[in-house]
């Protein structure tokens, strides 16, 4: 390795071919298995968590919520998929910022997302156990916790090929399960419109419809993001796809469609069921509640409850295992991170990232269940929204800012909404931003995020920004543009 000069805040190294070697992806994924790669990172979403928006802002409070927060992941979707065609590198979102502002900001929206991706898996495994473990009682949950990463991580270790067939079974499968609950509620006349209405509306607010008010709109968009939450993750495969002009842009705007079709049905049915809205507001498992209206109370009801969620959540916890991985590759692989973790296996898998991120997740999961109750998991669960609407603003303004600077770069595709999508998307993830510390609820989450930052700024500033490789594919890039400019 030799010294390359400084690029303004940080210094490179040039690197030999052996490097880049022994951390190399491949793949040649078509759109159908990128498509499921992203309804099934976002699928567990209809299962649980959106709920609490009707106790935020009543049904038509969220379902003006959801109508922002659908037109914002349209936004970027379109947006990512221009950046992922002209940028097609595994760093995905980090890669975008760092092309448009440099390495501090890069690896800044780079830690946001591993955040992300790192603590959903956490969360989502303790939610697994959760439905299983009355299943099989005498089963310690750490047991079923290691089980799970061990089983998933394997996968994904074991090929790209394999990850991604397993991820579209998993995805159809959910998809399913979602789509005969909907008919069900449906043809059995379980469904009521006049359940959706049954919250009560505050003192002083006349309007029935919004209970809330538009305060309570505001308050809702949190828990509207859980229905469209980790569709982003796609661009990470950016190295492993066939064709990627082609196959990223019709994924990303099928699989983001798929989701809003999804949002809408779940949204009224599941609202329309049992108790009503006021009754699923306040439910741990609402998909849970409407099968319970169909089926009546009691084992049948448990047991396809359980299943019926488990189906939902362990296809979410395989793909976004998936996403961690490819994120601290690429950062790692840039010099970001340590450079160790990004060595790939002979089936050009990022191992070691991978079972890196299972570590941690099994970490997170033993400090929820320490906790004695579900706080712990709420605060990690909220930092990773929160840490996803940070990346959205940073990315959309990167989208906006290549665009104008650098209209030179080939964009094999280009967005319909070109820089006005960007900025109407970068404009409500601002408004997202404000919502989530808007929600007492949210707001540990937020703190976590800001700590978490702070220590990865310093990480940077000390140790990160003196290390970076020259002839990563992000990096090599965004030298590149730099030079033209």
């Amino acid at each position: 390795m030799s010294k390359q000069k400084s690029q303004g805040l940080a210094s490179y190294e040039n690197v030999n071919d052996s490097y880049l070697k022994r951390r190399r992806l491949s793949g040649s994924a078509g759109w159908p298995l990128l498509w499921s790669l992203g309804v099934g990172a976002v699928i567990s979403g209809n299962f649980f968590g959106w709920n609490f928006g009707l106790a935020a802002g009543g049904f038509w409070g969220l379902t003006i919520a959801t109508f922002l927060m659908a037109t914002m992941y349209v936004c970027i979707a379109y947006s990512i998929a221009e950046l992922s065609a002209a940028l097609p590198h595994a760093g995905g979102f980090y890669s975008f910022t760092r092309n448009a502002f440099g390495p501090f900001l890069g690896f800044i929206c780079g830690v946001t997302i591993i955040i992300e991706y790192v603590l959903t898996p956490a969360v989502i495994v303790v939610g697994i156990t959760g439905y299983l473990q009355p299943l099989m009682p005498a089963v310690p949950v750490y047991l079923l916790w290691l089980f799970a990463y061990a089983i998933f991580v394997a996968i994904n270790i074991r090929s790209v090929e394999l990850t991604l067939n397993v991820g579209l079974i998993l995805t159809l499968v959910a998809l399913m399960v979602l789509v005969i609950f909907y008919l069900s509620m449906v043809v059995a006349g379980v469904f009521s419109s006049e359940l959706l209405f049954t919250i009560p509306p505050e003192p002083g607010q006349l309007a029935t419809w919004l209970p809330k008010g538009w305060q309570g709109v505001f308050a809702a968009i949190p828990y509207a993001i859980w229905f469209y939450l980790a569709i982003e993750q796609l661009p990470l495969a950016a190295e492993e796809t066939g064709d990627v002009a082609s196959n990223m842009p019709k994924a990303l705007t099928l699989g983001i469609f798929t989701l809003i079709a999804l949002s809408l049905f779940t949204l009224v049915l599941n609202s329309g069921v049992g108790g009503g809205a006021a009754a699923i507001s306040q439910s741990n498992v609402p998909l849970g509640a409407g099968l319970e209206s169909y089926f009546g109370k009691g084992s049948t009801s448990n047991f396809v409850t359980a299943i019926a969620l488990t189906c939902g959540l362990i296809a979410s916890f395989h793909t976004v295992i998936y996403a961690y991985g490819r994120v601290l590759f690429s950062l790692s692989r840039a010099g970001y991170l340590p450079r160790w973790i990004s060595v790939t296996s002979k089936n050009h898998t990022p191992y070691r990232a991978l079972i890196l991120g299972a570590v941690i997740g099994f970490i997170c999961a033993l400090i929820i269940n320490i906790s004695g109750s579900g706080a712990v998991g709420a605060v990690l669960l909220n930092m990773s929204v929160f840490g996803a609407v940070l990346s959205y603003a940073l990315v959309m303004f990167s989208y906006i800012k290549l665009k104008i600077s650098r209209p030179d770069l080939p964009r094999p595709y280009k967005s319909p909404l070109g820089i006005w999508g960007a900025a109407i998307g970068a404009f409500l993830a601002i408004l997202s931003l404000f919502a989530c510390f808007s929600v007492p609820t949210y707001r540990p989450g937020v703190w976590g995020v800001s700590i978490f930052l702070l220590v990865a700024i310093l990480y940077f500033l000390l140790y990160g920004k003196n290390r970076l490789v020259a002839q990563a594919p992000e990096e090599k890039a965004a030298l590149m543009l730099k030079r033209q400019a």
